[in-house]
């Protein structure tokens, strides 16, 4: 799954508002209609400083980065992902997590069948 990198990228994504949320994560996500040869989909993270320290956020990330590159299949191809993270997500299980990362791309993965 390649990186969303840019700022312009994220509020993009962020702009449309298309969004699935759980307990700890909500995620944002557009699918490119674009007809460039970039079919992958691309994923970013947004973790503030009210999820706790540096420590905190960053084992946030590694965790949402592990878990979006096992689910990334049930994802439509050319879709932009912004993971976002809810202060409660420090606290939560790796199994928590894993639950409501699946349940929500699968639910973006419904939503985007249902647009076409």
């Amino acid at each position: 799954m390649e990186r969303l990198k840019s700022h312009r990228d994220f509020v993009t994504v962020l702009k449309r508002r298309r969004k699935v949320s759980r307990n700890d994560i909500v995620v944002h996500f557009l699918v490119r209609d674009d007809s460039s040869s970039l079919r992958e989909r691309r994923l970013g993270l947004a973790v503030s400083k009210s999820v706790g320290n540096a420590v905190a956020r960053n084992a946030v990330k590694r965790r949402f980065r592990v878990l979006a590159r096992q689910y990334e299949n049930e994802l439509p191809e050319r879709c932009d992902v912004v993971m976002r993270a809810k202060p409660s997500a420090a606290a939560a299980s790796f199994q928590s997590l894993d639950e409501q990362v699946r349940s929500s791309f699968s639910a973006i993965s419904r939503k985007t069948a249902d647009a076409r």
